[in-house]
């Protein structure tokens, strides 16, 4: 949803700029491909959690590895209602108020019914429909200008000025686009619903492939996303995109409209409610895996709860997660999907890659390096994202704000890399040494400690 809505709504609003975030998550995969995909399902379990405690101390680990978690969750389902809201406003004409919570309620349905089998399925189904409805709907824009991808930019340029085939519209500062480039790339290493489909597939090798498929296939929509986000603003109009939407989030929608009629919005207004309700299912399920696996079974419980109580855990956190994210939904009202995900992409580079990588490949990395670690980058982050211009001007309406980035994790995330360090070299852990030493093995290689 984030692709399809956000940054179709990025291009068509600000033209090239819009890119940076297709370019961001595009290399992230690599990054996952070549450093996380192997180890993790070597080593994982349920939780990325399963992978950083496997040779600290549990209970501190695993509470600091839950909050990042959540903390990233709650942010990621933020940016799916609010496109998820916008999609029913615009189809059905409810308030948006009362989309969200609709949302929110199939959200928990499915997830309670459902669960990781009934995931998996309309993420199989909703990437099939996702890249034949983009497919088509590029086709569509591109027939309009003799089929000839030039035509359709150089009539972007004659209509708005050469400035929208130019960075620099979207983000002006240099210094904001290393930091949005830096959560791009790295926060898709540390997302805890992409880490836990590393532990559904057979082996290592089948990781490492899935990954290198998923990161050609993501290519090819990300240059219909340009093309649709440039037929948005030539065809359709940014006045007209953001009068009905303030984030730009309906431009492919109203698109589909123009071109297709009443039916192709239809199609795609469905395509794109499967896709967050694909991605909000799977939020859904790694949020409520951090409270019953990570917090109640191993923390709480010490490991001696069966598979009942713990049933019963994650479905009453998948209650309290759905009625967090339709009260903050409605709260983010008007943001742009794509800049929203950044902000959970930045608390993933920020908490969770720093110590899943450390745990991996450092040695030395200790328990209290990782709960540090995981707390710095967990919390720097959501303190610099309430001080940033996103909270303080364009949701709390004051004049200006404390922190001038918008996207905190050219800060956070090597704080977190160096409390991290700093911590584990000041207290070495022999124990955990020791522990690396007999996973090392199993982390490469795979098979048995």
């Amino acid at each position: 949803a984030a692709s399809f809505l956000g940054i179709a709504g990025l291009v068509s609003t600000t033209g090239f700029d819009g890119l940076i975030y297709s370019t961001g998550w595009l290399v992230g995969w690599p990054v996952v491909l070549f450093l996380i995909a192997e180890p993790l399902r070597n080593l994982g379990r349920y939780t990325f959690a399963d992978v950083v405690a496997m040779r600290l101390r549990q209970t501190p680990v695993r509470i600091a590895a839950a909050a990042g978690t959540l903390a990233t969750v709650t942010l990621y389902l933020i940016a799916q209602m609010v496109g998820a809201g916008g999609l029913i406003r615009l189809m059905f004409g409810f308030s948006y108020e009362l989309a969200i919570v609709l949302v929110g309620c199939v959200m928990i349905g499915y997830v309670l019914f459902g669960g990781m089998i009934a995931t998996t399925w309309v993420q199989i189904v909703k990437a099939i429909l996702l890249m034949t409805g983009a497919f088509i709907l590029a086709v569509m824009v591109l027939a309009r200008f003799g089929m000839n991808p030039a035509a359709l930019f150089a009539a972007a340029a004659e209509r708005y000025g050469a400035g929208v085939l130019a960075p620099g519209k979207l983000v002006t500062n240099p210094l904001d686009a290393l930091s949005l480039g830096m959560a791009l790339m790295f926060g898709t290493a540390g997302l805890p619903h992409i880490l836990m489909r590393f532990y559904t597939v057979p082996d290592a090798r089948a990781a490492r492939r899935s990954v290198f498929i998923a990161t050609g296939l993501i290519g090819l929509f990300y240059l219909l996303t340009f093309i649709l986000g440039f037929g948005a603003m030539v065809l359709v109009g940014p006045e007209r995109i953001t009068s009905v939407d303030r984030g730009g989030n309906m431009a492919a929608p109203l698109l589909a409209e123009l071109l297709g009629g009443t039916p192709f919005l239809g199609f795609i207004a469905a395509v794109a409610f499967a896709t967050i309700l694909a991605v909000v299912a799977g939020l859904t399920l790694s949020g409520a895996a951090a409270l019953s696996h990570d917090l109640w079974v191993s923390v709480v419980r010490k490991g001696r709860a069966d598979s009942g109580e713990q049933l019963k855990v994650a479905r009453l956190a998948t209650l309290a997660l759905g009625a967090v994210a339709v009260g903050l939904g409605i709260t983010f009202k008007g943001q742009n999907v794509a800049f929203m995900v950044s902000l959970a992409f930045a608390i993933a580079a920020s908490a969770n890659f720093p110590a899943l990588t450390l745990a991996i490949f450092w040695r030395g990395y200790t328990t209290a390096g990782a709960v540090t670690s995981m707390a710095a980058g967990t919390v720097s982050t959501l303190a610099l994202i309430y001080l940033s211009p996103t909270l303080q001007i364009d949701i709390l309406g004051r004049d200006e704000a404390w922190f001038p980035l918008k996207n905190p994790a050219l800060v956070t995330m090597p704080l977190s890399f160096l409390a991290g360090i700093a911590v584990s070299l000041l207290a070495p852990e022999p124990s955990a040494a020791a522990g690396y030493a007999m996973v090392e093995r199993r982390v490469h290689l795979g098979g048995d400690e």
